[in-house]
């Protein structure tokens, strides 16, 4: 008996090729919208630039209900500046005539650097050794600078150096506390004789730890007991001041 062939059945579902076609045209349809997302988010940024710029236009052209007190206190700060500078110069002017009027340059010495105008007062000019108790001699030079600064508003900071050699008395046990003493003296006697505001100063004692010049003999050792006073110029920043 001949058997009958039975006939495919068609293949349920959609042909694969258009499978693949759905594929690739949604494949392209997310791209473009892709694209133009981008381009919105192009646009809104553009908009939102021109927008800024509108609204500067107009905040420049209308005065601020706050008044903007930066730029003058700047300008304010920077003319104070110059004109606490001009102060020091002349200053130092003064003291460098006072010390050639009264043979004094070669005991006391006034620079003008970053820091400010410096006095470098040799110890025989202001104590006698090992103490911190002011001589009569020292008197007159403390009152041309206690003068000078009662017309200014400057910082004021106060150092004493010893030279390397030990001390060691029941009132100062070392070389710490005699500078100390001495820088705390002349700021005494400059506050209390000259109506100066203390909060002005700053004393420091140093000790041996910061010669002028090697500790290598008597006119050395000479040197290197001083006192320092550093007149501030205002455009150094006062943490260096302490620090330094």
């Amino acid at each position: 008996m001949k058997l009958r062939r039975r006939s495919s059945e068609p293949a349920k579902g959609a042909p694969r090729w258009m499978v693949t076609f759905s594929d690739l045209v949604t494949l392209i349809l997310v791209f473009f919208i892709l694209l133009f997302s981008m381009s919105q988010i192009d646009m809104i940024k553009f908009k939102a630039m021109s927008e800024s710029f509108r609204d500067r236009q107009l905040l420049d052209f209308y005065p601020a209900i706050i008044p903007n007190e930066y730029p003058a206190d700047m300008e304010e700060n920077t003319g104070e500046g110059k004109e606490q500078g001009d102060s020091l110069d002349q200053l130092l002017m003064e003291i460098q005539a006072f010390l050639d009027q009264n043979g004094l340059e070669d005991v006391i010495a006034a620079n003008r650097t970053e820091r400010g105008v410096v006095l470098v007062l040799q110890e025989q000019v202001l104590f006698e050794s090992g103490e911190a108790s002011l001589i009569e001699g020292s008197f007159p030079f403390l009152d041309k600078v206690g003068t000078v600064l009662s017309s200014m508003p400057n910082l004021v900071k106060v150092e004493g150096h010893t030279d390397n050699r030990p001390i060691k008395t029941y009132r100062y046990p070392s070389n710490w506390e005699l500078s100390a003493a001495r820088a705390s003296t002349v700021i005494r006697y400059l506050t209390e004789n000259h109506n100066l505001e203390s909060r002005r100063f700053i004393a420091v004692g140093y000790g041996e730890t910061r010669p002028a010049v090697p500790n290598s003999g008597p006119e050395n050792w000479e040197k290197n007991r001083r006192v320092e006073i550093i007149i501030s110029d205002p455009k150094y920043d006062e943490n260096s001041l302490i620090n330094n």
